[in-house]
């Protein structure tokens, strides 16, 4: 009974952030999804970018610090699923991680590639 509570959880929380990613950078999900979820077939690294991209994007910041666990709480994934994730992304060069210390909470910038800047 509770695992099926939290999937529902979940999935709420997907479709928020969904909304919220569609209202403002509509190729995250017409293209990053397909290219994520079909292409390198990593669902979890989808779901990892959109939650790292409300903290960031979504809320008018450039970086957030997040842990693993924390983030693997909030998406309803193993913690092992998150760093493999974030391992993908950062290869991909659609997140920056930095960490001050070898055991800081990592500093996450999620990157909009597709995006080009106005020249100045």
């Amino acid at each position: 009974m509770k695992s099926s509570v939290s999937k529902i959880i979940s999935a709420a929380v997907a479709i928020a952030m969904i909304a919220i990613v569609m209202k403002s950078d509509p190729y995250v999900i017409d293209t990053l999804m397909r290219d994520l979820v079909a292409h390198s077939r990593s669902a979890t690294a989808f779901l990892v970018y959109l939650q790292l991209y409300r903290y960031t994007h979504g809320m008018g910041r450039e970086t957030v610090a997040m842990s693993h666990a924390v983030l693997a709480d909030l998406i309803g994934i193993s913690k092992r699923a998150v760093q493999a994730a974030i391992a993908q992304l950062a290869e991909r060069r659609l997140i920056r991680k930095k960490k001050s210390r070898p055991t800081a909470v990592p500093v996450y910038t999620v990157l909009t590639p597709w995006v080009r800047k106005a020249a100045s």
